[in-house]
C-alpha cells in the first residue's frame, strides 16, 4: 500500500470491539455501527465485508464496512454503505483510512464487483473519482420551538397553520407504527416510479436500533396521510426516508410533518437537523432549502472497473433510456402489485 501502516483483515463478520470502536471515534456515524450493515445481509442475503485497522497492540486504529449487491438484471457493485448516506472509512489518521480503502478494492476486485462506492464524510486523497450529484441539506437548530417558529417565513409559517387548520394529530412511536409509516412510504415510492423496500427492512432497523429511532406519523382525517422515519446520534437528528400522500400535500400536511420533525428534534436537545441526500438542482432539494437547510457537500467516491482514476467526478445515478421507461411504468402499477414486487428488487438497487 505504500504507506507504514499495519496490515488489514477482512472479515464477513465485525470483531467484537467493532461497535465500541465507533462509538468512541467523533466523526462515527450511527451508520458505522456493525448492525446497519449486518441488515444488508440479514434482510437482503447480501455479502458483507467488515475491514478493519490494528495497531501492535492489537487495537482497532479503523474501521470501513463494505455491502456487495449481486443481481442478475441488475449488476453487481459494492457500497459503503448500502441504503443510507453516511459509512465510509473511520479512523483518525488519513493515512489509514485511505489504506483501509485501498484494502476495499482489492477485496471486492476478485468478487467482480463493476465499482465500489465510498460514502464519506471528509475529502480523502487518492485515485478517486468523487461523485459530484448529491448534497445533503442540515438545518442548525435553535434553543425552542419558539425560536424556530419566528425563523420561519411568514409564507412558510402560514403553510403549517393552514395545514394544522384540517384537524390534523401527530403520533410518535417505533414498532407501534410501523404499518402506518409503511403504508404511506410504499404508496409514496409507487408514484415515485420507484420499487419499496421491505417493510422488514424496517422492522429489522427498529429491531436492531430502536432507542435511536422514532417513526412519526401525521393523520388525516382518522387516515395516516404523512410519515416520517427519524434517526438520532449525538447531537443530530436526520430522517432518511420520508413520505405523504399525494392527495394531501394540497392542504400541506407534508409542511405539518417537517414542522413536527423538526420540533420533535428540538424537544429531544438535538443541535443540528438533517434533511437527508438530495440530488443537487432537484425540487427535493429546494423544498429542503425553504426551511432554512443549507447545503453540504457529499464526499462519495468511487473505484470503478476499467475507468481512468484521473478523471474528476462522476454522475451517480446511470438513469439510461431504460431506467426512465421503467420509472413510468412502475407508476402506472396497482398499488397491490408495486407492494408485492417491490421488494423482490429494490435491495439489489444502488440506493
Amino acid at each position: 500500500m505504500g504507506l507504514n501502516v499495519p496490515p488489514m483483515t477482512v472479515r464477513e463478520t465485525p470483531s467484537a470491539d467493532w461497535d465500541a470502536f465507533v462509538t468512541a471515534a467523533p466523526a462515527a456515524q450511527l451508520t458505522h455501527l456493525s448492525g446497519w450493515t449486518e441488515l444488508a445481509r440479514e434482510v437482503f442475503g447480501h455479502r458483507t465485508l467488515f475491514i478493519e485497522a490494528r495497531d501492535a497492540s492489537g487495537m482497532l486504529t479503523g474501521v470501513l464496512p463494505v455491502v456487495q449487491q449481486k443481481h442478475w438484471a441488475l449488476g453487481n457493485f459494492a457500497t459503503s454503505v448500502a441504503f443510507v448516506t453516511y459509512g465510509g472509512a473511520l479512523a483518525a489518521d488519513p493515512d489509514i483510512a485511505r489504506c483501509l480503502m485501498e484494502r476495499a478494492v482489492q477485496a471486492v476486485g476478485p468478487l467482480g464487483c463493476r465499482y465500489l462506492e465510498f460514502r464519506d464524510t471528509e475529502e480523502r486523497t487518492g485515485p478517486w473519482r468523487r461523485r459530484d450529484d448529491k448534497v445533503t441539506l442540515r438545518l442548525e437548530l435553535p434553543g425552542s420551538v419558539e425560536e424556530l417558529t419566528k425563523r420561519l417565513g411568514s409564507k412558510l409559517r402560514s403553510q403549517v397553520k393552514r395545514a394544522e387548520r384540517e384537524g390534523l394529530i401527530r403520533r410518535v412511536g417505533t414498532r407501534d407504527l410501523l404499518d402506518d409509516f409503511y403504508a404511506v412510504f410504499a404508496e409514496n415510492m409507487r408514484n415515485l416510479g420507484t420499487p419499496v423496500y421491505p417493510k422488514r427492512f424496517f422492522a429489522a432497523i427498529l429491531r436492531r436500533f430502536e432507542p435511536y429511532c422514532r417513526l412519526v406519523v401525521i393523520d388525516w382525517h382518522g387516515r395516516p396521510a404523512a410519515a416520517g422515519f427519524l434517526t438520532f446520534w449525538r447531537d443530530r437528528t436526520e430522517i432518511p426516508w420520508a413520505a405523504c400522500r399525494s392527495d394531501a400535500k394540497r392542504v400541506g400536511v407534508n409542511m405539518k410533518l417537517y414542522w413536527e420533525v423538526l420540533a420533535l428534534a428540538i424537544e429531544r436537545g438535538c443541535t443540528v437537523f438533517d434533511f437527508g441526500r438530495s440530488t443537487v438542482d432537484s425540487g427535493t432539494e429546494r423544498f429542503k432549502r425553504q426551511w432554512g437547510a443549507q447545503p453540504v457537500p457529499l464526499w462519495w467516491y468511487r473505484w470503478e472497473r476499467g475507468i481512468d482514476s484521473r478523471a474528476s467526478s462522476v454522475a451517480g445515478d446511470e438513469r439510461g433510456r431504460a431506467m426512465q421507461l421503467a420509472t413510468r411504468i412502475w407508476r402506472r402499477l396497482p398499488l397491490d402489485v408495486a407492494n408485492r414486487l417491490g421488494p423482490l428488487i429494490s435491495g439489489a438497487l444502488p440506493w
